[in-house]
Formats: structure tokens, sequence, C-alpha cells
């Protein structure tokens, strides 16, 4: 039985170790869970293992905001303070505080 644990949570602002972008986690997956075709589209040579946990993120960089999902060991802890700007976190989210979101409401 696969027995994973998520380094991560719900409302924490990350940062991706390769891409210029942060976000915040709204969903974890315990393991991949996307698109075959999704996943054969990232280049080979950097290509995740299937079986870590995959986060949700709302995520922004320079240039937009968009929905990201990304492997766990891709992603670093931001500890910059700095609030993520995405349009959609107050449906999902109180105000930042302490470096993250806090839930409006419990998820599955």
């Amino acid at each position: 039985m696969l027995r994973t644990r998520a380094k991560y949570h719900l409302g924490q602002v990350v940062r991706h170790k390769k891409h210029p972008f942060r976000g915040v986690i709204f969903d974890v997956d315990p393991e991949f869970a996307n698109t075959e075709e999704w996943y054969e589209a990232i280049p080979e040579d950097s290509r995740p293992v299937k079986d870590q946990p995959y986060y949700h993120l709302l995520a922004e960089n320079d240039q937009s905001y968009y929905v990201a999902y990304v492997s766990e060991q891709n992603l670093v802890a931001d500890y910059s303070g700095e609030p993520v700007e995405h349009p959609d976190i107050p449906d999902l989210f109180g105000p930042f505080q302490d470096g993250a979101y806090p839930l409006h409401f419990q998820l599955n």
C-alpha cells in the first residue's frame, strides 16, 4: 500500500525550483492524478516521478495568473512574506497572514 505524506499544506505559499513562478496550494493529490498526455508533454529528462504528492496551485508569474499542477520534488516553501496576487484566492482563502492563507471552509 502506498503511504505518502504531503510536505506542504493547503494555503501555503510555494515556489517552483526551476521555473519563475510561485503560488498558493489549494489541493493535493497523494500521487500523480493528471492525464498521461499532460505527463508525456514534460520533457523526459525533467519528468518527475509519479509516486509522490502533486499540488494544485493558484499560480502567478510576471506575466499572468493560472492554475499549476506541480510535483513535490519541484517545489520549495516561499518565505518571502509576500502575498500571491492571484484573483481567485478570495474564493478559497481568507486574508494573507503569517505567510499563508487560511481556508474559508473545510475541503474533503
